[in-house]
């Protein structure tokens, strides 16, 4: 049997993938490591192991006065849930608008949806504040739920019309010959079809929604609603010098993250190449 060729092209990808892995892996794991660490013995070799596994960081950050980590990461699901629900459902009925009825009029707004991405989200951060200041949802978790939505919105938007666009169109029509109306046509052909992607924005969503931190520290105050990300900041201020305790809440923190993306991760993929195929 000849010996089957390999592709200078295939150990390239293969190089930089296994690069890529290493520069994404290498701090978790780095961060795992000292966080069993007390201060001195980071500062005196941050790259060795540890002598022993020490718990005293993690207890130590779950004892803090001023610091409820349980509290702060039911506030980060609470954010995070109701900004995926809110960006799926608004999401979901717009790009279905878009992606399965052509009009000129579509085609303008999906413009204004490209347009709206290019403006930094800092640009729009003090009419928002201004804008939720006036609104009874102030110091509550509307708070930052709705900035978040409107933020997600275009891009998930996108995402969605764009995947309902490659549907077949004789399914619409057959449902329709058979007396469906739009919404008949959402609920029980479009959505159906579009889980993969509309799990794809969901979990997307949630990641962003979870690491924003700006939002919080801007829409916030009542220390009660704060979520984890802003909890991790106060760790980091108060107790600056204490770096196990730090690497400690870093690794907790990251933790629902890692944990979520490991388990859909062949779902973002297949949502974003499904529908990169016609029918």
């Amino acid at each position: 049997m000849g010996k089957k060729k390999v592709k200078i092209s295939s150990i390239l990808l293969y190089a930089v993938l296994i690069f890529w892995l290493l520069i994404t892996v290498i701090p978790i794991l780095w961060v795992f490591e000292n966080s069993f660490k007390p201060s001195e013995e980071i500062l005196l070799n941050g790259v060795a192991f540890p002598k022993s596994l020490d718990f005293s960081n993690y207890r130590s950050i779950f004892s803090y006065p001023d610091v409820n980590m349980f509290r702060s990461f039911f506030n980060s699901f609470l954010i995070s849930g109701g900004v995926v629900a809110g960006v799926v459902c608004f999401g979901g009925l717009a790009a279905f608008g878009l992606g399965r009825f052509d009009s000129g009029v579509g085609k303008v707004v999906e413009a204004g949806m490209v347009a709206c991405l290019l403006v930094p989200a800092f640009a729009t951060m003090i009419p928002n504040f201004v804008t939720v200041s006036r609104l009874p949802i102030r110091e509550t978790y509307l708070a930052v739920i709705v900035p978040q939505v409107a933020g997600n919105l275009c891009f998930a938007i996108m995402l969605l019309s764009s995947y309902m666009r490659s549907l077949p169109n004789e399914l619409d029509e057959a449902a329709i010959i058979d007396g469906a109306g739009p919404f008949q046509v959402l609920k029980h052909i479009t959505v159906p079809l579009s889980k993969p992607m509309f799990a794809t924005v969901g979990i997307m969503v949630f990641i962003w929604s979870y690491n924003d931190l700006i939002t919080s520290l801007v829409y916030i105050s009542d220390q009660k609603l704060k979520p984890v990300c802003v909890i991790l900041t106060m760790v980091s201020n108060m107790h600056g010098t204490d770096y196990g305790a730090m690497m400690a809440a870093i690794f907790i923190t990251v933790i629902p993250v890692l944990i979520l993306y490991m388990m859909s991760q062949e779902m973002v993929i297949k949502g974003l190449t499904a529908g990169a195929v016609k029918g």
